[in-house]
């Protein structure tokens, strides 16, 4: 009886951390700045599968250290099976840089001596792991030394003898069978006898072969692309992709035609070329969703072809790979921005189905107050320096409480609280951090008018957490004021790649009514502010938080969900308010702070009680009010399988 074939595609080779030049249009020489994403071929269509709904596992190698551990769990949140992804102890992993000079030229520097994922071995290949795939794909530069060749051709073997396809991606790069010096690693084709009798003895064992013209040129051993696609049908029974960029895709599953476009054909999109660095594994990604779902091959060159536009429209490789909710929206919508890294609702979309991690529920302890925490320390008559040393006291008593259980998280700023900061992001915890000068209205921040160079330095675990004081009835003046600063607050976000924590308080600029949070939260909106976080003050009828989620669910249905905060009342009222909010689903928790630290720090400043005892304190409350809220709603134990 055959293995249960609970996987759809396990990809095998390369795998390597790609730094993107950060600066458009210029030489490589001159980058002052990289963006770091996974990389390599293999790596990119399993990340690609993974988000497209497919089942997808990763057979590599990765270095012990800083890049391979980023690798592996990179892999890990987007969903793709790391059970074939072995640690190298003696070996890098592989790095490449990259740069977007123009449409046409793209260069790239591959550092990969001796690294990690060219020390496969057929040892590596688990029988009984490839066993459970439908197919697996092997790629070109995997056959290029006698080592990693006989690691793919036994990985076939074993998918053949279990019942699985063999996918071939021809993945040609000249200067990665040696063919060119290392400063040409953009050039697309050399033509070499060797190579193309190499890969001729591979085609046959293949069930679908993909390649651009000039890879189906080195497999065929000649560049007249009809006559290497027939070259390549005289030794292959396999269904033959040929990719041809704008113009979309040709498939082959009998004779070769005369001409190309007698092939069953998926016309491109009109889409501008950005960077056509990884759009093949983008293409790729798509294909096999169909192909692996027994679709048409018409459907399968729609995702191909849709797939490889947004990957040309964006910066880097697996990270502009549409998720299968953005890729129906787009087959269903069209293409109304050339610019796809510019079309808003797309870059929505996008940003909130690819997220690594989606939250059911949220239980924060926030301590990120710096103006209460000083008047605390000169009421007290404390060493303002004593400040950050109870900050870290606060996240110890989270930490107790939370005690590795998902959905916890804590509020703490950089400037009194930066150790506490530091410490907060090793772990487990969601990590929230203020950017708001406190108090200000209108709002400013404490990074100055520089929003996008000060958050470069910011980590992207940190989710941007911005306080403003608004009421819809503000003066004219001063709600257009504050808008603009939240909206040029969240460009900086989305555009430095950090989650975005809008915490609205009303109630202290006029009075509330049933409607009035909804009215600000659908002004927001309306001026293309979509948050990832909500943090509202409580709110008194269950008629004023349906107002409100009505609102997000309307325009933000990817919306990761609300908060609601403490405004310094007790236990009874802060649990009272907890009832009222727990019956909207939207509501995932609370974020709360005086209520839990104040009475502590107060007493720990005027050296009434020690670090245990503040610790413990802090501690009760908290999980009181944890308790209280995990009761209400039991509900929230893990979001979406992932954290």
């Amino acid at each position: 009886m055959g293995a249960t074939k609970d996987l759809d595609v396990i990809t095998v080779g390369r795998c390597s951390v790609d730094l993107y030049g950060q600066q458009v249009g210029g030489r490589l020489e001159d980058m002052g700045s990289f963006a770091k994403y996974i990389g390599g071929c293999p790596a990119n269509i399993a990340v690609g599968t993974a988000r497209l709904g497919l089942r997808s596992a990763l057979m590599s190698r990765v270095g012990d250290e800083h890049m391979g551990r980023f690798i592996r769990e990179t892999l890990e949140h987007e969903g793709v099976d790391t059970g074939l992804l072995k640690t190298d102890p003696r070996r890098l992993t592989a790095l490449v840089l990259l740069g977007i000079r123009s449409e046409d030229s793209f260069p790239l520097i591959f550092y990969r001596e001796n690294c990690a994922d060219m020390a496969i071995a057929p040892e590596d290949a688990d029988p009984a792991f490839i066993a459970r795939a439908k197919a697996v794909v092997v790629t070109g530069t995997h056959f290029s030394t006698a080592g990693v060749d006989a690691t793919s051709r036994r990985v076939m073997e074993l998918a053949k003898a279990s019942g699985g396809k063999v996918v071939f991606d021809i993945d040609y790069r000249p200067v990665l069978w040696g063919l060119t010096g290392h400063g040409l690693g953009e050039e697309r084709f050399v033509s070499n006898e060797s190579v193309t009798k190499h890969l001729q003895t591979i085609l046959p064992l293949c069930d679908l072969i993909v390649g651009t013209e000039e890879e189906l040129h080195i497999a065929g051993g000649t560049t007249d692309t009809v006559a290497a696609i027939r070259a390549v049908r005289a030794v292959s029974d396999a269904v033959i992709v040929c990719k041809r960029g704008p113009m979309g895709c040709s498939v082959f599953t009998g004779a070769i035609p005369d001409t190309l476009d007698e092939g069953i054909r998926g016309p491109g999109f009109p889409v501008e070329v950005y960077n056509v660095l990884g759009a093949g594994d983008a293409f790729m990604s798509g294909f096999l969703r169909g192909w692996l779902r027994d679709e048409p091959y018409e459907t399968c060159c729609a995702y191909a072809n849709a797939c490889g536009a947004f990957a040309v429209s964006r910066h880097g490789c697996a990270p502009a790979v549409p998720s299968w909710t953005e890729l129906e929206f787009f087959l269903k919508r069209g293409v109304k921005q050339k610019a796809l890294r510019l079309d808003p609702d797309l870059n929505r979309i996008h940003w909130a189905t690819t997220r690594p991690v989606r939250y059911q529920r949220m239980i924060a302890l926030a301590f990120d107050h710096r103006s209460q925490m000083e008047d605390m320390a000169r009421e007290t008559g404390a060493d303002m320096e004593r400040i950050g040393d109870f900050k870290q006291l606060a996240l110890k008593a989270a930490r107790q409480v939370a005690a590795g259980r998902p959905g916890f998280g804590v509020l703490v700023d950089g400037r009194l609280g930066r150790d506490a900061l530091h410490a907060a992001c090793e772990g487990d915890l969601w990590v929230g951090r203020p950017i708001e000068v406190p108090g200000s209205r209108p709002i400013r921040f404490e990074e100055g008018p520089d929003l996008g160079s000060a958050l470069t330095e910011w980590p992207l675990t940190q989710t941007i957490k911005c306080l403003v004081f608004y009421h819809p009835d503000d003066p004219a003046e001063l709600r257009a004021e504050q808008e603009g600063e939240v909206l040029r607050l969240f460009d900086a976000c989305r555009r430095t790649g950090h989650d975005f924590l809008l915490e609205i308080i009303s109630s202290k600029a006029g009075p509330m009514r049933d409607d009035t949070a909804a009215r600000v939260i659908r002004r927001f909106y309306e001026l293309g502010v979509s948050p990832d976080w909500w943090k509202l003050e409580p709110l008194t009828s269950s008629a004023a938080w349906r107002a409100v989620a009505g609102v997000i669910e309307e325009n933000d249905p990817y919306c990761q969900g609300i908060v609601v905060l403490g405004l310094e009342a007790d236990e009874a009222t802060l649990i009272a308010s907890f009832r009222q909010a727990a019956g909207e689903p939207m509501v995932k928790g609370f974020a709360v702070g005086r209520t839990i630290f104040g009475d502590p720090a107060r007493a720990w400043l005027k050296g009434e009680i020690d670090d245990a005892g503040a610790i413990e304190m802090m501690a009760g409350r908290f999980r009181t009010l944890a308790d209280a809220w995990l009761e209400l709603r039991p509900d929230g134990s893990g979001p979406d399988g992932k954290r």
